[in-house]
């Protein structure tokens, strides 16, 4: 968790009566934190919007959209680099199930950030203090002091 999402998530707490955020469970993708950790965090986070939630899924995000009656899939968009790949998924997804595609463009503030990048300077001992939630610059830190 980024302030590129936090970012994106308040934006859309302002536009929708209520914002589930969709934690991916991804059996090959083997993530710093658990996926309880993760929820936790989002949690935490997210805890000054009133109307926003976490929930993790697993398979198609379609599926998770319909069983959470949500119609409607914000994505942050960081780079014109990232559209084609988005824009694939959200016409995948109106056919699958009509669920629609919000793409919000990130504040240039945060535009260079991503989770992986974050992970992997903190790995190497740098201050990513400015890039993150404060809870979450703290368990990174002790994380990777563990490793």
């Amino acid at each position: 968790m980024t302030n590129g999402h936090l970012d994106i998530i308040g934006r859309a707490s302002r536009l929708f009566d209520e914002v589930i955020v969709g934690v991916l469970i991804n059996q090959s993708k083997l993530g710093l934190f658990t996926i309880e950790e993760r929820i936790e965090l989002l949690t935490e986070v997210t805890s000054s919007y009133g109307n926003v939630r976490v929930a993790s899924f697993q398979g198609l995000l379609v599926d998770f959209c319909r069983a959470q009656q949500a119609g409607v899939v914000v994505k942050g968009l960081r780079a014109v680099s990232d559209f084609d790949y988005e824009l694939q998924m959200a016409q995948m997804n109106i056919g699958l199930a009509g669920v629609e595609t919000l793409f919000m463009p990130t504040n240039p503030l945060y535009s260079f950030l991503s989770s992986s990048l974050v992970k992997e300077v903190a790995k190497w001992g740098g201050d990513v203090s400015a890039h993150v939630p404060d809870v979450v610059d703290r368990r990174l830190r002790a994380r990777l002091r563990q490793a």
